[in-house]
């Protein structure tokens, strides 16, 4: 599993320990310095299940900045994608791709009905 995550986020943190309490390993990959491109941005997305607006970090300094509250509906698919790829900053997180389904934002049960035996 790999974890897209920024080492001083506190929901990525509660994820990271709670994946560690649960013996599950998993590669952690710092979001804002190395965001994944477009390709593994809409591989991502597809698995995810969500609306690609739900990927978006809207309470983030890069999403109020940039403006994306009043831009994200005229914005394509395509610009979407490439706005997330440019600005780790922008994706919500942490974004955790199992290798199958993609968990976006930690909730401790979610987390545990997706990925531990019992919760399946």
């Amino acid at each position: 599993m790999k974890i897209y995550q920024y080492p001083g986020c506190s929901s990525c943190k509660s994820a990271l320990r709670w994946l560690k309490s649960h013996d599950l390993s998993v590669e952690a990959v710092d979001i804002v310095a190395d965001p994944p491109d477009e390709a593994t941005m809409r591989d991502l997305w597809v698995r995810s299940g969500l609306s690609l607006e739900r990927l978006f970090n809207t309470s983030g300094q890069s999403y109020r900045s940039g403006g994306f509250k009043d831009r994200i509906k005229a914005m394509t698919e395509a610009e979407q994608i490439a706005a997330l790829a440019a600005d780790g900053k922008l994706i919500k997180r942490p974004l955790l791709d199992t290798g199958g389904l993609v968990l976006v934002g930690f909730n401790a049960a979610s987390y545990a009905e997706s990925l531990l035996e019992e919760g399946r």
